[in-house]
């Protein structure tokens, strides 16, 4: 544990200098002559003698050199006597300074350990109230930048022992649930089970990133909790859920307008060029999807579940397992196991066309039959006659064209087969944020209150 430092105040300054000064001045000091068993003749006429000059008229004899030396005495055990007050009080005064800093040492050393014991009970003990962004705020472990370790019994009462009314959704390895802690706050627990090596990977692996992602478009770890064969970890909660349920839900899109739409996408893509071009070793998501795209009460979009996510350059099918969601997987990752920060450029343009088209990435044609959504709209999208009539009902007609040429011709770009022909997500982002209105976190100023611009304040 970590001492605090010792602070010197600067008052000890001063009375070390005064004491240093008054003995040398006592000891060397001109105006205080040598004395001992003999004495050198003074001259009258020098200045130090003029104390004792007398004037010839007075008619008075001149003092001997005896009575000059008792009168030197006299007057240097006067200043003596000064210069041991003085130092006196320059002592006192370094005693007291001593003192004082040894008390505000010690007060900083108990609240240094207050702290520290602090911490240390929020680490085994778990927590129940954090604030996070506004509201929480992760509590980091020295392991790895882990963040705090909950209670399962804490965890229990706050989903109401994981019951199905606070199901949020379902994964590959388990649920998440709605949580309540004490004193209102809100925030998701996603519950794994079964304990395979592949459900203990992703479950270190979302824990090491997360613990050490900070990002607005990322989403925000709160901690995680070990009991038996489960492995939880707990969110900030995002209101309005997942891109995928907002789109492919029961409101079918119905409060995403053509506005919202873009400021997610834009979130998105600000997320995704931290993980790729400002993390060190940089970050490839790997399954990057709508439903993997939550949702606050603002329509902020994040990033969420990066249990696939790896970490480096290049990677290649000799040292990264094959993994992902069908429909949003690069052909060159699929076919040859080549991954690099454009397969997320690839799942990015699914998304985007998902946005624009209000469709799923896969859907069934016949009972054995599947088409993509690229498939299906690649040879609409550079059709500027057709495009209007494949968009979501939701928001056909209610965008400038040249802001709807614009976002196909950005998702046509991310979904090409050859991986060089894509663009870099940071390409994508200046490419989307001019179409996003200044008040949702863009560069557009809207001059007008046409049909197009006046849903931006969703009802539902």
């Amino acid at each position: 544990m970590n001492q605090p430092p010792l602070r010197i105040s600067p008052i000890w300054v001063l009375p070390v200098f005064v004491s240093l000064f008054l003995l040398v001045s006592v000891s060397n000091g001109r105006d205080v002559p040598a004395f001992g068993p003999t004495t050198a003749t003074i001259s009258p006429s020098s200045p130090q003698n003029e104390l004792f000059a007398v004037s010839p008229a007075s008619g008075a004899s001149p003092p001997t050199v005896k009575e000059i030396i008792i009168e030197r005495r006299r007057h240097f055990h006067k200043e003596l006597l000064i210069a041991i007050i003085l130092t006196s009080i320059a002592t006192v005064m370094i005693l007291l300074s001593t003192v004082c800093a040894w008390i505000l040492w010690r007060k900083s050393h108990e609240n240094f350990n207050l702290n520290d014991k602090q911490s240390s009970e929020i680490t085994s003990k778990g927590i129940t109230l954090v604030p996070i962004l506004s509201k929480f705020n992760s509590f980091k472990m020295a392991r790895k930048g882990l963040v705090a370790m909950f209670e399962f019994s804490s965890l229990e009462l706050a989903t109401n022992k994981f019951c199905e009314s606070n199901l949020l959704g379902v994964g590959g390895f388990g649920c998440v649930y709605k949580a309540k802690f004490e004193g209102g706050l809100l925030g998701a627990v996603k519950r794994l089970e079964g304990g395979s090596p592949d459900c203990e990977r992703e479950f270190e692996n979302e824990l090491d990133l997360l613990g050490r992602i900070r990002h607005p478009n990322i989403i925000s770890l709160l901690g995680y909790c070990l009991h038996e064969d489960m492995r939880l970890i707990v969110y900030e909660l995002m209101e309005k859920g997942s891109l995928d349920t907002q789109l492919h839900g029961p409101s079918h899109g119905s409060a995403l307008t053509w506005h919202i739409r873009m400021k997610i996408a834009l979130d998105t893509a600000r997320g995704l060029e931290y993980l790729h071009e400002h993390c060190n070793p940089p970050i490839i998501h790997r399954d990057l999807k709508s439903s993997n795209i939550l949702l606050d009460s603002d329509y902020n979009a994040k990033i969420s579940d990066f249990g696939l996510a790896v970490v480096g350059g290049n990677q290649n099918k000799a040292h990264v397992k094959l993994s992902g969601t069908l429909g949003y997987v690069a052909p060159e990752y699929l076919l040859d196991g080549k991954l690099t920060e454009k397969s997320d450029v690839y799942a990015f343009g699914v998304v985007l066309l998902e946005l624009l088209m209000g469709r799923k990435p896969v859907e069934k044609m016949a009972p054995s039959q599947c088409q993509s959504i690229v498939t299906w709209a690649m040879p609409q999208l550079t059709d500027r006659s057709k495009l209007p009539t494949i968009i979501d009902p939701v928001i056909r007609n209610t965008m400038d064209p040249k802001h709807l040429y614009q976002v196909a011709a950005v998702a046509v770009l991310c979904v090409q087969p050859e991986p060089s022909y894509r663009p870099l997500i940071t390409d994508v982002l200046h490419s989307l944020v001019p179409l996003v209105p200044i008040e949702l976190g863009g560069t557009l100023r809207l001059t007008d209150q046409s049909p197009r611009n006046v849903q931006m304040n969703p009802t539902h």
